[in-house]
């Protein structure tokens, strides 16, 4: 396991709560306002945040009672005996006291039976899987917003005796603006008068994903202004093809696609943008909890899920009135009408306008 913020076991007396939540960089941020608020509200406990090892720098600025352990469920912890021996070491290092699973997988089941087996309270993610389905369905949709993804974390805490307010400002406290020292790597410190935007005009799925061509006009009308430099993100291959071709065709613009600077530099650098342009995505995420004024393009996918970004105002999630949205959680459904119109029927011009307010 891999350790960030460790400490060797509990001070005597202490409560010590194991918190799992593997999968998507996404769902992972999203956790970081819960716990960062559990920490605050209950200063006297120690939390154990167990998480896949790429995510462990997420927890930026963490509480003094949050440890960060990564774990590689995968390869070095893999099926039942690996889960088994997982829960074995967490508890021999933390005395874990009660365990609450965000993630509600199989993996986490096995960890929630074998913290049981040892006589440990463990409280689970109530997904709402029904009302998601009645929610995206095709026909007969039961077209209400359900409550935040965040909301469902709380409601695990609460149910391990825990409730929480929210005492969370962002990973750089609210007004306060990181070190620039911190994303040294990627640029020089923001001169003044300059405004900085973020573009992330990707998702995992296709169902999220604003076409590329009608992206790039965005991006182009922004470049057009002197006062305006824009970093471009993304994470594969092809991505980074794409953006690298934007970059060299447009003035001050930057791809930091397949840089791998890691996320500490880059939450830093989010918290000086003036704008990030997402879709639903994990940068949408990340940029919200880096406390940057984020604008975010739905398409299949849509707020009343429960994902939008932390503390995002409506007016900046830009989206079609269509009747057969959302046809899809995480946007990895086929579209129903093969054209994608809820993405295609999205004027460059409103998000241009959306941004230009927003500066």
């Amino acid at each position: 396991m891999a350790r960030n913020n460790v400490r060797t076991g509990n001070d005597a007396g202490l409560m010590s709560v194991l918190v799992a939540r593997f999968s998507a960089i996404g769902d992972v941020a999203m956790t970081v306002p819960v716990v960062y608020s559990a920490c605050r509200c209950y200063p006297d406990v120690r939390f154990t945040v167990v998480t896949r090892p790429a995510m462990t720098s997420i927890f930026v600025n963490a509480p003094a009672n949050l440890t960060v352990v990564g774990a590689d469920v995968k390869n070095d912890y893999r099926g039942p005996s690996g889960m088994y021996r997982l829960v074995r070491e967490l508890v021999r290092d933390y005395r874990i006291d009660a365990f609450v699973d965000l993630h509600d997988v199989i993996r986490t089941q096995l960890m929630g039976l074998f913290c049981r087996l040892r006589g440990i309270p463990v409280a689970r993610i109530n997904k709402g899987r029904a009302r998601k389905r009645a929610l995206t369905r095709r026909r007969n949709k039961v077209m209400l917003p359900l409550i935040s993804q965040r909301a469902r974390y709380r409601e695990a805490f609460f149910r391990v005796g825990l409730p929480l307010t929210d005492r969370f400002n962002g990973l750089f406290d609210g007004p306060a603006k990181a070190d620039a020292a911190l994303y040294g790597a990627i640029t020089a410190p923001k001169p003044a008068g300059i405004r900085w935007i973020g573009v992330a005009p990707f998702a995992a799925h296709s169902g999220k994903v604003y076409p590329p061509e009608l992206m790039y006009q965005v991006v182009e009308m922004l470049a057009v202004r002197p006062d305006v430099r824009i970093f471009l993100l993304g994470g594969g291959h092809k991505e980074q093809e794409i953006l690298e071709s934007w970059a060299a065709r447009l003035p001050r613009t930057q791809s930091l696609a397949g840089k791998r600077y890691g996320f500490a530099a880059e939450l830093a650098l989010f918290n000086h943008l003036d704008v990030m342009l997402t879709m639903d995505s994990a940068n949408m995420h990340l940029a919200s909890i880096a406390g940057t004024p984020t604008v975010s393009v739905w398409g299949a996918t849509h707020p009343y899920c429960g994902f939008k970004g932390w503390r995002q105002n409506d007016a900046d999630m830009i989206q079609m009135p269509l009747t057969c949205r959302p046809c899809s959680v995480f946007g990895d459904r086929p579209c129903h009408r093969g054209d994608y119109l809820c993405l295609n029927g999205i004027k460059p011009d409103a998000i241009v306008s959306r941004i230009t307010e927003k500066l």
